[in-house]
């Protein structure tokens, strides 16, 4: 065959490759989507499930917690087994277990059958999450077509808290609680559907797989997030003894586990991830946002429930615009990124986010909508906004393919320990403030509870102050013009071959 008739022979393929690539991206967006929103959906739902199921406060706070501690604590190892086994594979098994754990929890006529369902999720969307981030990393050529998809990817993903609070708050009204986790379902059949036909297939990698590090790490990782989400309580829960406990032994499975990964021949996580450091530090500023911005949210869902006496239904409209603004940041980070460079965007960001923060601290019991909350919040989600892109980005540069779910599932897991983190180290500042005008957590008064948050908020703008620092020695700056140029020209040769998927 010639070279102009092999040419014509490959140009449908050519033309398919992009929209394939684009179908990709939608499925594993909306999955995304779907995992995280379902960390947030059952909030609102709460009162419901409570009155429907007779569960007293312990067995509420375990609805919550469970999907959380499972989510976070497998994270490590769903990464890895995606892979060994294989990225499509592990996408596929834990979006069918998410849609079956989903299927069951809508229809639980008992608490405890609803927690294990809430669990399962959480185990489904280890497995799965890792995969999806990864499988963004393999599909697209570095460069501008994957900064593009990783900005979709994370404007979506990014929507997922926001629009839980809100789609639990409709469904709740207008259906029934169990609608809060049924609703997975259509759109986990349709996802399982189609996944075959537009993901690319990744291939299994022969080896003996790290049981011992996937014993210590996933251990470790499990009473990590146990003791952090336990210690949010505002009811002595940093103190209680199993808390205690489950941090102390996390912190010597940690270190049992670096030791078992230093000596391993295909380790859990490869220690190679973080040499010379600068991943490490990105997943450090990803963990510092992620603890102030948890925090801010729930302290915030808090104010405005206890203190302004708003219903759940206008908490939910409250933030629908605030996750609009992290959608635009998240969808416009690529073209940032090109204009300025990651390390300056995050540094703004960061910068714009702190201030917010601490000018939300002012907020008080009598204070406006607009100046009080409105202004300082735009800031806060604004500035946060810009920053998931470069972030993830720099998660994510030149890690090796056979390492993409390690590292995938290392971002997700930081963002999710400093999550509660959040609502431990936060809450702990909340309570206390609170607690010295002599009220306890749960009966806090207004003018009390008001003045802790208060408290919390600046707490969570320091932290965030405090992100600048890794974010300025760990995300890398602007590249040289000839560097981008070199790697303009090496993405369009790339994009020019056939497609490996």
């Amino acid at each position: 065959m010639t070279a102009a008739a092999q040419a014509a022979a490959d140009a449908p393929e050519r033309g398919r490759a992009p929209r394939r690539r684009s179908a990709a991206l939608a499925v594993i967006s909306a999955a995304q989507l779907m995992f995280l929103l379902d960390a947030t959906i059952v909030n609102v739902a709460l009162p419901s499930i409570q009155r429907s199921l007779g569960l007293g406060g312990a067995g509420l706070e375990w609805v919550v917690a469970s999907y959380s501690i499972a989510f976070g604590g497998l994270l490590m190892l769903g990464g890895r087994a995606g892979d060994i086994l294989g990225r499509r594979r592990m996408f596929a098994a834990g979006l069918a277990l998410f849609t079956c754990a989903s299927l069951l929890g809508g229809l639980a006529s008992q608490p405890w059958l609803l927690v294990v369902c809430r669990a399962a999720q959480g185990a489904g969307a280890a497995a799965a999450s890792p995969a999806a981030l990864s499988l963004i990393a393999v599909t697209f050529p570095q460069g501008p077509e994957r900064d593009r998809a990783i900005g979709w990817y994370t404007a979506v993903a990014t929507a997922g808290g926001g629009l839980g609070l809100l789609a639990g708050g409709v469904i709740t009204a207008w259906l029934s609680w169990r609608w809060v986790m049924l609703v997975n379902v259509p759109i986990g059949v349709v996802l399982l559907a189609v996944t075959r036909r537009v993901l690319p297939k990744t291939p299994r990698r022969h080896g003996v797989f790290d049981a011992s590090g996937a014993v210590t790490g996933t251990l470790a990782a499990l009473l990590l997030v146990y003791g952090l989400v336990s210690a949010s309580s505002g009811h002595g829960g940093r103190t209680r003894p199993e808390v205690l406990a489950a941090l102390g032994a996390s912190v010597v499975l940690l270190a049992v586990f670096v030791a078992v990964e230093r000596r391993g021949a295909r380790p859990l996580v490869p220690l190679r991830l973080f040499t010379g450091g600068r991943r490490a530090g990105v997943y450090a500023v990803l963990a510092l946002i992620s603890t102030a911005m948890f925090g801010v949210f729930f302290f915030l869902t808090l104010f405005l429930s206890r203190v302004w006496g708003y219903s759940a239904l206008r908490i939910a409209v409250v933030y629908l615009p605030l996750t609009c603004l992290l959608v635009a940041g998240a969808r416009f980070g690529p073209r940032l990124v090109a204009l300025v460079g990651a390390r300056a965007l995050v540094c703004c960001g960061l910068l714009t986010a702190a201030a917010g923060m601490a000018w939300l601290s002012r907020i008080g019991e009598s204070g406006g909508y607009a100046t009080g909350m409105l202004v300082p919040t735009v800031l806060v989600y604004a500035g946060l906004g810009v920053t998931g892109v470069p972030l993830t980005l720099a998660a994510l540069a030149d890690v090796a393919d056979e390492d993409s779910g390690a590292a995938s599932g290392l971002l997700t897991m930081a963002r999710q320990i400093g999550g509660a983190t959040g609502l431990a180290v936060l809450g702990a500042v909340v309570w206390a403030a609170a607690d010295d005008a002599g009220h306890t957590g749960a009966e806090a008064s207004g003018a009390a509870l008001s003045s802790g948050i208060s408290h919390g908020f600046l707490a969570a703008a320091a932290v965030t102050a405090l992100s600048l620092l890794p974010a300025a020695v760990a995300v890398p700056g602007k590249p040289a013009p000839d560097t981008a140029n070199a790697e303009t020209a090496e993405n369009a040769a790339n994009t020019t071959g056939p497609d490996e998927g």
